[in-house]
């Protein structure tokens, strides 16, 4: 099985621009395997884990545990917004923060929401993040690909993560079955 992905050319911009996933992308995985695409990204100096890439929504969420350990809550812009999820649960922001992210040497500021309670996830890269980034994915590869000046870049997903954060979510819904 071979998926490419090609990116119209454009000049001094990307000096390589077809992405491709190959059988040899999903070595070392587990397979057959169902997990989602979680992997670790550079937000300003530190190195987050838990990072779930879902393209299901249109904002990037950050936990407020995250910018409390990093000192950066006196960053927060104070803004209110009503996020459903697709279980139609709504969750209101506490604010807003423009934060550097890097991607394999790909600096992008990005806009987070930032949200109160454990969500499992310390942060949810969504849409804007992954278009301004061009970026490719495959879960069944688990991998994240981009174009760069220096030729295609990649992330790889952390499947021992994906699978931790699968088993506490199967966990946790089985305890509050057995608890009605």
């Amino acid at each position: 099985m071979k998926v490419s992905v090609t990116h119209s050319k454009r000049l001094l911009e990307v000096t390589e621009d077809d992405i491709t996933f190959t059988e040899e992308d999903a070595d070392g995985l587990l397979l057959p395997h169902n997990n989602a695409l979680v992997i670790s990204l550079n937000v300003l100096d530190f190195k987050i884990k838990r990072v779930l890439v879902d393209l299901g929504s249109s904002a990037n969420i950050i936990q407020w545990k995250v910018l409390e350990q990093s000192k950066l809550t006196g960053s927060i812009i104070p803004a209110t917004k009503l996020l459903t999820g697709f279980n139609l649960v709504r969750v209101t922001t506490r604010g807003e923060i423009l934060l550097p992210t890097n991607a394999e040497r790909v600096m992008k500021m990005t806009l987070f929401e930032e949200v109160d309670g454990d969500m499992g996830y310390n942060i949810i890269l969504r849409r804007p993040w992954l278009h301004e980034i061009k970026v490719v994915l495959s879960t069944y590869h688990q991998l994240l690909k981009f174009p760069t000046p220096e030729g295609i870049k990649q992330i790889k997903g952390d499947q021992p993560a994906a699978r931790e954060m699968n088993a506490i979510s199967v966990s946790s819904s089985k305890g509050k079955e057995h608890a009605s």
